[in-house]
């Protein structure tokens, strides 16, 4: 169906003789392309003396572009790799990115060799020819190799310190966490330009610190300084992780009139910020103000829009799958892969958990497919999503391998195994795989405490659920949040405890948690208490506005214990009070279509088919005993519907 085009490594190349490279090299400038292409094309190749010389050819012809992407899809490199593109790098001016690329070698452990430092010393040459620019430079350095006390004893070294030399240690603080120390170096700062501004809302951005980053920003705004397309940026990263979504729109009425909205980069921002506060149409709508672009622009020198187009797309499924829009995720994504745009981890591990969440076995089966035979690897996060995928879909052997297979295991790939076998009930194994996480020295987190609290629950193992709640409080010094409050509620209510559900409730005092008292009410449910249940739901009214999906609970309770007249009470009080359930959203997968339905749906063209097979299959059903409890059934429907 598909074949997915990846920006990870490439295993094939062309077997030319390199005589036969270098005459074309001289004479076709187009060489580079054409290689790379045919690269893709025929053979199987591993040498990476052969892959230098591509990536020479590219950066001969100043085609940093797909120089890079080449770099990126190398299986293997040497010195001499990161010395090209280092060099490239300078030749064209870029000696800012050509400084990172030698931090990040450095961080790789390769030891630069001669012409490398050339490189490098010419880089910083460059970048100033004054003295204060050299030294800012020699800062900068550093700064990205991670020398941060040397960075510290040579600004202290330095006589005459500009607003640059104060930003680069500002972001070098920011770096170790230190924020502390960040801000109040930004505070003592005489002058303070957009970057300084930029440098410590970023940091305080990326370090969670929410409320201290807006607070900067309204300074920085009260201040009269000139917001830069950097400042935008940040400020929507930030209002998204709020999911505010006001002041964001307030944000892009300022970006509009500034007239810098056509930017693409922006555009991704904006994208991404509507996609996280749920409003995919307004996403949607920035969206297609992209310009059209295809998989030729992105080695071209007018490739300044395929970039930022191809993460909209990928913000764009994930905002889908987080929206539970499963089918225009799909949609989108079968664009991207047909329009051979690179499609990142980030954008596999979405549509993947949307198969999960959808129950799309074999789409993912085929997603999976196409990943291993592209040659994407595995990181922990598309590895935990394949685990939740396969175990959702109820392929625990699959899952199982996926675990197996992931060489790097760290708490969320463990967690995601661990939750796998609590969905099916099989709380031993479960427990079996947190034991072995902790023998291998890996530490749970919160979430892994969920994940086995719940296979706890759904297994009934009431004292293991008890004995592991009390060993993350008090080994490994995790405080209880709703989630595993919840779980235990949970717990109890399935091993028939009502009355222990009260006292743990008083005993951890979470009688304002809404969502412990759902979970007790459900609970009534399937014991039939309606006397409890009735107390429980007063509980629960006041604390949340009444939801239709509390009320039908308390009515279904009702109903399973014959008390038709509470029954009738409750729809009519649902009914005053305008509240609906919404249908549930199923959807199944048929020859690589994804069909979506709700029930009484009749909108599908083959809805005749389909409502004849259903009934021949409930016939079925009732010749070998099976009996619907239709009198459960709340919504205003007919008969065949409840059944």
């Amino acid at each position: 169906m598909w074949g997915i085009a990846l920006g990870s490594r490439v295993k094939r190349i062309i077997p030319f003789h390199s005589n036969h490279l270098r005459h074309y090299s001289s004479s076709h400038s187009q060489l580079p392309n054409y290689v790379h292409a045919n690269l893709l094309k025929n053979g199987t190749f591993g040498e990476l003396s052969v892959t230098n010389y591509v990536l020479s050819l590219y950066i001969k012809s100043k085609d940093l572009v797909c120089a890079f992407q080449m770099f990126d899809e190398m299986l293997e490199r040497d010195v001499r790799s990161w010395t090209m593109i280092i060099s490239g790098l300078v030749q064209v001016g870029s000696c800012g990115m050509a400084l990172d690329m030698f931090a990040d070698m450095h961080k790789e452990g390769i030891v630069p060799n001669q012409f490398t430092f050339s490189s490098v010393l010419k880089c910083c040459s460059r970048l100033n020819e004054v003295r204060m620019g050299k030294s800012n430079s020699v800062l900068d350095f550093y700064v990205k190799c991670g020398s941060f006390d040397s960075a510290k004893l040579y600004i202290e070294s330095m006589t005459n310190k500009d607003i640059v030399s104060w930003n680069i240690m500002i972001n070098a603080y920011i770096q170790i966490g230190d924020m502390e120390t960040a801000l109040g170096m930004f505070r003592r700062l005489p002058v303070k330009d957009a970057s300084s501004w930029n440098t410590i809302i970023r940091g305080h951005l990326q370090n969670d610190n929410y409320g201290i980053a807006m607070e900067l920003l309204y300074e920085m705004v009260k201040s009269g300084t000139a917001l830069s397309k950097e400042t935008f940026s940040i400020a929507f990263g930030l209002v998204a992780s709020l999911t505010a979504l006001d002041l964001g729109m307030q944000i892009h009425g300022r970006l509009l009139r500034s007239g810098i909205h056509h930017d693409g980069f922006l555009r991704n921002s904006l994208v991404d910020f509507y996609s996280k506060c749920g409003e995919m149409e307004k996403a949607s709508f920035v969206y297609q103000g992209f310009p059209k672009c295809n998989a030729s622009d992105r080695c071209s020198k007018n490739n300044n829009k395929s970039l930022p187009h191809s993460f909209s797309q990928s913000s764009m499924v994930t905002g889908y799958v987080q929206n539970g829009k499963l089918q225009e995720a799909l949609k989108m994504f079968t664009t991207m892969v047909t329009d051979r745009f690179e499609v990142d981890k980030f954008t596999l591990t979405s549509i993947v958990t949307g198969c999960a969440n959808a129950g799309l076995l074999e789409l993912g089966q085929l997603i999976h497919a196409q990943i291993v035979k592209a040659g994407q690897p595995f990181d922990i996060f598309l590895s935990s999503s394949m685990i939740d995928m396969y175990a959702k879909c109820g392929e625990l052997d699959d899952a199982w391998s996926i675990f197996r297979e992931t060489k790097v295991r760290n708490t969320v790939v463990w967690t995601s195994v661990i939750s796998g076998y609590g969905l099916h009930g099989r709380g031993r194994d479960a427990i079996q795989m947190f034991n072995w996480m902790l023998a291998e020295g890996i530490k749970p987190n919160e979430i892994s405490f969920v994940g086995l609290l719940t296979a706890c629950s759904h297994a009934g193992l009431l004292n293991e659920g008890i004995h592991y709640f009390m060993v993350m409080k008090e080994e490994f010094g995790i405080k209880p949040q709703v989630e595993h409050f919840t779980c235990m509620v949970d717990l109890f209510g399935r091993s028939g405890r009502l009355d222990d559900i009260k006292d743990f409730i008083s005993k951890n005092k979470i009688s304002n948690v809404a969502s412990v008292w759902r979970s007790f009410l459900s609970s009534c449910r399937i014991h039939r208490n309606i006397e409890m249940a009735k107390w429980v739901s007063d509980k629960l009214f006041e604390l949340e506005p009444p939801t239709a999906g509390s009320y039908i609970l308390l009515s279904n309770t009702c109903a399973s214990g014959d008390k038709w007249d509470d029954v009738a009470q409750v729809r009519g009080l649902m009914k005053d009070m305008g509240l609906m359930k919404h249908p549930g959203q199923s959807w199944i997968q048929l020859k690589n279509q994804v069909h979506s339905f709700v029930m009484g749906d009749r909108s599908h063209p083959e809805e005749a088919a389909i409502y004849s097979y259903l009934n021949e299959l409930i016939q079925r059903l009732k010749e070998i005993g099976y009996s619907t409890e239709a009198n459960i059934v709340m919504q205003d429907v007919e008969e065949e519907q409840k059944e």
